[in-house]
């Protein structure tokens, strides 16, 4: 294949960037330990749950930080901008440090996986962060609707 195919340098014609090229797996390891096999495979479970748990920390536990810390500034400052500012700054910093964590999680799970004898290449941290997202709306949204005391502005349906 000649040196400037689109798919072998990134889309670009000359060169290629870097970290662009095509991932070149080494072969499996051998299969000689059915019991370390075993244990790498539990251990890619806890990794995976540990992704979960790390993404719905978005739904709840970062929110709750954020706003805590928001409202100690703004008691500090006297000022409610202040605040705002704290708390947003606060939940953006978390979650992309909880995104970070997750794609560091997502490479060592496929390791871990490789190690078990599963033949993994391709992670798994955005399905867990678009199945993480589904269910916290579904249930933020369950909690809004059902339990908040919410009402419907333009009919006035109180739930």
């Amino acid at each position: 294949m000649p040196r400037n195919d689109p798919t072998d340098n990134g889309g670009l014609f000359i060169g290629r960037r870097p970290g662009t090229g095509p991932i070149r797996w080494k072969k499996q390891p051998p299969k000689d330990n059915p019991a370390r096999q075993r244990l790498d495979r539990i251990l890619a479970v806890g990794i995976l749950i540990l992704m979960g748990l790390v993404i719905l920390s978005f739904w709840g536990p970062v929110p709750l930080l954020g706003l805590w810390l928001g409202s100690q500034v703004q008691y500090l400052t006297d000022s409610p901008a202040v605040g705002l500012l704290a708390a947003f700054i606060t939940c953006v910093a978390f979650i992309f440090l909880g995104l970070w964590v997750n794609q560091k999680l997502d490479r060592a799970w496929i390791l871990v996986r490789r190690a078990g004898g599963i033949d993994q290449k391709h992670g798994i941290a955005a399905r867990i962060f678009g199945f993480s997202s589904l269910l916290g709306v579904v249930l933020f949204s369950v909690w809004l609707l059902l339990f908040s005391g919410a009402e419907l502005a333009p009919v006035g349906i109180r739930f």
